[in-house]
């Protein structure tokens, strides 16, 4: 009797330390995800043979099915063998998985209980509403001179423009959202709602006392809550039809993740996410297979083919050191992920770094810092929903103006449109640069604070980019060792697939490193990556709690860094050991394999003098740009030309040579033995270098033959200083240990520092 019910009570304590390390054990459901062909017939009729429940096509997954067992035990820490392996041996089954639970957390914070709410009419920059929090919504309208408003994000100047997200859909994947709300239900879209945890079609949340779904309708309210109804907020975009999905009130496997992500993609524009794994400084976890297939179907497919818009919150995890790189959401190619900022402008408390950031809008600061107002459970509102979550949705409401602008815009277009809009302003971080594209970008905001009147501007006038490249450059499989307290440096030239017209990329949209690591504490280990331009992105920062000896495999760390640049030249991968006092073993660990895959375009995507503002409608009045030359231009200009030839280039999209009868000779990279300076010219490296970086000629990359390049200082040398010793499989010169004048390895002295001596150990 005990041993039976042991598997019963191991789950419970699973669930009950679910992110304790004191369990580790998976959690399997009684739930199948199966690929069957030859349609629902076929798939009602093996699962009835086999005693399952079919309960339908897994989203918008064609040939994929939910398969339901009601004798296997709801959850178990034990691989149910028996209940599948019969299905298995069906000719028509391709596919078939046990579902297993993933952890998922909400990105907001404690629960906050709303005062009494006062209707009044405001009037705000010509725009009026008689919703009873209109005049505290800082972060739509400055007018407020007590708290010294120092921007906001333009959307009245949006709303101006006649843009509310008329016609657009945005759907909330969350807990669910209170549909019959005063403020939601004007605007609620029941085709675009679905409660996944219920598997029926009603997502409203379900009610107990401590009101733990309440996130789903915070974050509608934030994007479509109904305007001059004199009730409580406006959405940003307050004439979009909004929808819920509830998927986050039980089990979250998988098939519950790609049955969301998958809702009737060709009704739904938007999908916001407000959650994702737990930011708690030690997990590494993405998508799994069929969420993974549901992202790629949805921009593939969604919006009849211009791609389902992805929006998702980074993540809270900034008290726990937690790095959004090891976040597979945020960090993917198809989702636009959203950072936060204060209404100081300050960094937030909870903020999580990471190269893959694209924007940023408001949330909640320090405790002195206002919060974002929305509609909340029990037909209620509050002004107490913070951290990202609070982010993303406000950013799928600024994109659903820019789709109302637009509605051709395709999911690439709309992250062109982000990159190019969004602004520093005053947005404190210590990691502002201009890439080499002449972009502004932090590994705190992405490029900036989110304007929605410049965002629709563009939208306006906008022509579709380029089709997509995919360039896959050649894997770099030297296994080296990553030493403690060093630098493993590894540098791939790249073509940027010259050779392949259907892959060859010179414009980067999105850079990711695919690699894996072994080694004996994740936590320790830190990873740069900088581009032929010089750029440089922290694919990867030092985690404090992360102890796991796991490494990574096959991981894809992805940067928006590079957006801009040339795909073809060096790109150089650094990874550096900082072993902490927590660490259990001080072997070093090894990089195994690395590679990079390229997302641009073959051309660049504003080549054309006349493409600059591209519009479906014509030109505005407000038009502020001119036809001086109305050839075709250059590739290389990057704002057009102004005749009385192609060459005549405003700016450069990349580099400039040399000037000749004041013309610019721009070009796509500087030739070996430049490097570019900080006014995007050209200049000669040092005689010692073979390739520089940076701003000075001595700034070296790689050194000519015969010479090392000297770590920590990016020279060139003919033989190792003092201090320095010589490894011949890198060709560099590393750092010796502290006390050593000379020595043969890091901790092999051969002459000691002055004052020291030596002794002998045996």
């Amino acid at each position: 009797m005990v041993l039976n019910s042991l598997p019963c009570v191991l789950v419970s304590l699973c669930l009950f330390f679910f992110s304790s390390s004191l369990c580790k054990a998976r959690i399997y459901t009684n739930h199948w995800a199966v690929r069957i062909a030859g349609g629902p017939e076929q798939a009602d009729h093996i699962a009835n043979k086999h005693g399952y429940r079919n309960l339908g096509q897994i989203g918008d997954l064609k040939d994929y099915y939910h398969f339901f067992h009601s004798r296997t035990i709801k959850r178990s820490t034990l691989f149910s063998r028996a209940a599948h392996s019969f299905i298995s041996m069906e000719p028509k089954v391709e596919w078939v998985q046990q579902q297993v639970v993933k952890r998922r957390t909400k990105r907001d914070y404690k629960p906050s209980y709303p005062g009494p709410v006062q209707s009044s009419m405001v009037q705000s920059s010509s725009i009026y509403f008689n919703d009873a929090k209109w005049s505290s919504m800082w972060y739509i309208h400055c007018n407020d001179n007590i708290h010294n408003c120092q921007s906001d994000m333009n959307i009245v100047g949006a709303w101006k423009r006649g843009y509310t997200g008329k016609d657009v859909v945005v759907t909330i994947l969350d807990d669910g959202i209170e549909r019959n709300h005063p403020d939601l239900i004007q605007n609620y879209d029941n085709e675009a709602s679905y409660d996944v945890n219920g598997n029926d079609m009603d997502p409203m949340p379900r009610y107990d006392a401590s009101n733990e779904n309440k996130h789903g309708t915070r974050c509608a309210g934030e994007v479509a809550a109904s305007a001059n109804n004199s009730h409580c907020t406006v959405g940003i975009a307050y004439n979009a039809k909004i929808g819920g999905v509830r998927m986050l009130d039980g089990d979250v496997t998988d098939m519950v993740e790609a049955k969301s992500l998958s809702l009737h993609p060709q009704h739904i524009d938007i999908y916001s996410a407000s959650w994702g794994p737990d930011d708690d400084g030690k997990t590494v976890d993405g998508p799994a297979s069929l969420a993974r297939q549901a992202f790629e179907n949805g921009i593939r497919q969604g919006r009849k083919g211009r791609g389902s818009i992805f929006v998702w919150a980074s993540g809270n995890g900034g008290r726990s050191r937690d790095h959004c790189s090891c976040d597979g959401y945020t960090n993917s190619i198809y989702t636009i992920s959203i950072s936060s900022t204060a209404e100081s402008g300050r960094k937030p408390w909870y903020l999580e770094e990471c190269a893959s950031t694209l924007t940023t809008t408001y949330s909640s600061g320090e405790n002195y810092d206002r919060k974002i107002i929305t509609t909340d459970l029990r037909q209620r509102c509050t002004d107490s929903h913070t951290g990202t979550s609070a982010s993303a949705p406000m950013a799928a409401g600024i994109i659903a103006l820019a789709l109302e602008a637009n509605p051709f815009l395709t999911w690439r277009d709309v992250q062109h449109i982000i990159v190019k809009t969004s602004r520093a302003g005053h947005l404190s971080a210590p990691d502002w640069k201009t890439n080499a594209a002449g972009y502004n970008v932090s590994h705190l905001y992405g490029f900036g604070l989110m304007d929605a009147e410049a965002m629709v501007k563009e939208a306006e006038r906008w022509k579709q980019v380029p089709p997509q490249h995919i360039c896959v450059e050649n894997a770099d499989k030297q296994i080296r060792t990553i030493r403690p307290e060093h630098v493993v440096r590894s540098v791939y030239k790249a073509t940027g697939c010259t050779d392949n017209a259907n892959h060859h990329v010179i414009y980067l949209e999105h850079v990711v490193v695919r690699i894996t690591i072994t080694h004996p504490r994740r936590g320790d280990l830190s990873i740069n990556l900088t581009s032929p331009s010089g750029t440089k992105s922290q694919l990867l920062a030092n985690r404090l709690f992360d102890h796991s000896m796991e490494g990574f495999k096959n991981w894809e760390f992805m940067t928006t860094h590079c957006w801009g640049e040339k795909a073809a030249g060096d790109w150089i991968l650094e990874i550096h050991d900082s072993p902490s006092q927590l660490r259990s073993q001080k072997a070093p660990g090894k990089l195994k394999e690395w590679s990079l895959i390229l997302y641009g375009t073959s051309v660049h995507p504003y080549s054309f003098r006349s493409d600059k503002p591209r519009s479906l409608a014509e030109p505005q009045p407000d038009d502020e740009y001119s036809e001086e030359y109305v050839g075709l231009c250059h590739p290389e200009c990057e704002n057009g030309c102004e005749g009385p030839g192609p060459q005549q280039c405003i700016t450069c999209l990349h580099y400039f040579l040399k000037f000749k009868n004041n013309t610019r000779m721009c070009v796509p990279e500087c030739p070996t033995g430049f490097f570019r300076d900080d006014k995007k010219r050209c200049k000669k490296c040092s005689p010692l270098c073979e390739s520089c970086i940076g701003s000075r000629s001595d700034q070296c990359s790689t050194c000519r033959s015969g010479l090392f390049l000297v770590e920590g200082g990016n020279n060139c040398a003919s033989s190792c200083p003092d201090g320095f010793y010589l490894d011949l499989d890198s060709t560099m010169c590393w750092k010796c240990t502290e006390n050593c004048k000379k020595c043969t390895s890091a901790n092999i002295c051969t002459e000691c520092q002055t004052g020291l001596r030596g002794i002998s150990v045996s």
